[in-house]
């Protein structure tokens, strides 16, 4: 198959994966370059996303058989897209592709992890835990295959690893590889980072133990998190009582995001019942400056306003710190609605960190047109090339799968219809 029938998509989350699915069962051939070590993005690591609240396994491992199934897919882990060249129906791309350093042969048996001497910070939990230098990103990865992490694995603690494999799926000579591809359209799905709540001292994250973002909270509630389900407070492994939720960490701010992450408030309110689901004696404190649930997420917010052990807070957090002698954290607020200034003590503290584009970090491997923010403006794109989900804008899921599919569209009518 020639250049102007393959379509390439840079990101394997919701967003990358419902474009290439709907392009590849649409006729096309379609290259998926992740730079994780497995497909999922963002949403493998909810609990439960909207608008039906339930677990990411149900989309996710749909989407992972289309994919098997579909012999006009191809995909590459690892990888990263370092150079961007031609134009519509000619693009020629340069993918780095890293060393796993295990090989198809993996079975996921776990006898390489039990060997490995070495931990790594988790990542997949937002750092609450650790896993083994070779490890399995979670427990439903796709593909189905350990990696291992050479910057945490030192001394002869691959060649352990390797020892204990009986399927000698360890492969500690892999090298870097490039790969050239010819395509004819481009679709940039590289979803979004989670903005760093430490930057904001006044909130406390990374100086008062029981301040955690809203994506550990999370890690917290899932079955295949670091607490196994149960929400436990990272200080002391105490149940919460008493959690309060801080609407609008750096987002809407002139000095961290000026714009709103879309996505914050119903998480909030969504991780409010979580705690309530699991305890129901505990209470949620939600602090806000404006709730935007729009559309039909208007039911859902009238959902949570019956519930007497969850307060909606009009306020502005100005800060919060460790409680002297204590495990518990003081947030201190102003009530805007009463003029009050609030001082309370809770168990816990939840930020509702914002959403920035990966791009802002790390842009495309060719010049384009940025917003000051980072987002990619679509309007000035390069012909054949399309923007998807949350490098365009703060988006929810739903909206970044019809997102997904509109770039499908797209792509296939630039590529001139039907392969």
């Amino acid at each position: 198959m020639n250049a102007e029938q393959k379509i390439l998509v840079i990101g394997g989350g919701m967003s990358g994966l419902t474009a290439a699915l709907e392009a590849a069962e649409s006729g096309a051939q379609v290259i998926i370059a992740e730079k994780a070590p497995y497909l999922g993005g963002r949403v493998a690591q909810l609990h439960r996303y909207f608008p039906k609240l339930c677990p990411p396994t149900c989309g996710l491992e749909i989407n992972f058989r289309r994919i098997r199934e579909n012999p006009r897919i191809t995909f590459h882990t690892l990888a990263e897209v370092t150079r961007i060249s031609g134009g519509a129906g000619e693009f020629q791309v340069t993918l780095e592709l890293k060393p796993r350093y295990v090989n198809d042969r993996c079975t996921a048996c776990d006898a390489c992890a039990q060997a490995c001497p070495h931990e790594r910070v988790n990542d997949f939990n937002y750092g609450l835990d650790k896993t083994k230098a070779a490890y399995l990103p979670f427990d439903m990865a796709f593909p189905q295959k350990y990696v291992i992490d050479a910057s945490a694995c030192t001394g002869d603690c691959g060649r352990k690893c390797q020892e204990a494999c009986q399927y000698e799926a360890i492969d500690l000579d892999m090298k870097p590889q490039t790969l050239d591809l010819e395509v004819g359209s481009i679709i940039l799905a590289g979803g979004w980072e989670l903005y760093d709540a430490a930057r904001m001292d006044n909130l406390g994250y990374g100086q008062v133990k029981n301040v955690i973002t809203n994506m550990q909270m999370e890690r917290l509630a899932a079955a295949n998190g670091p607490t196994v389900g149960q929400i436990l407070r990272p200080g002391d492994g105490k149940a919460p009582k008493r959690v309060a939720f801080v609407q609008c960490a750096g987002s809407r701010d002139e000095n961290h995001l000026p714009y709103c992450s879309y996505i914050c408030c119903m998480a909030s309110l969504k991780q409010a019942l979580y705690l309530r689901e699991k305890d129901p004696e505990a209470e949620a404190s939600v602090f806000y400056i404006d709730l935007r649930t729009p559309g039909r997420y208007e039911l859902f917010l009238n959902k949570v306003k019956e519930d007497e052990n969850i307060k909606l807070i009009r306020g502005k957090v100005a800060k919060v710190t460790q409680k002297a002698g204590s495990q518990d954290v003081v947030v201190v607020a102003e009530n805007t609605a009463t003029g009050e200034k609030l001082e309370e003590t809770f168990d816990m503290v939840v930020l509702a960190a914002g959403m920035v584009p990966s791009t802002k970090a790390a842009p495309a491997a060719l010049p384009l047109s940025y917003t000051p923010d980072g987002f990619i403006i679509p309007e000035l794109l390069p012909q054949g090339m399309f923007a998807v989900g949350s490098l365009k804008s703060p988006l929810d899921v739903t909206k970044s799968v019809q997102d997904g599919t509109g770039a499908a569209l797209k792509s296939l009518i630039a590529l001139g219809g039907r392969s």
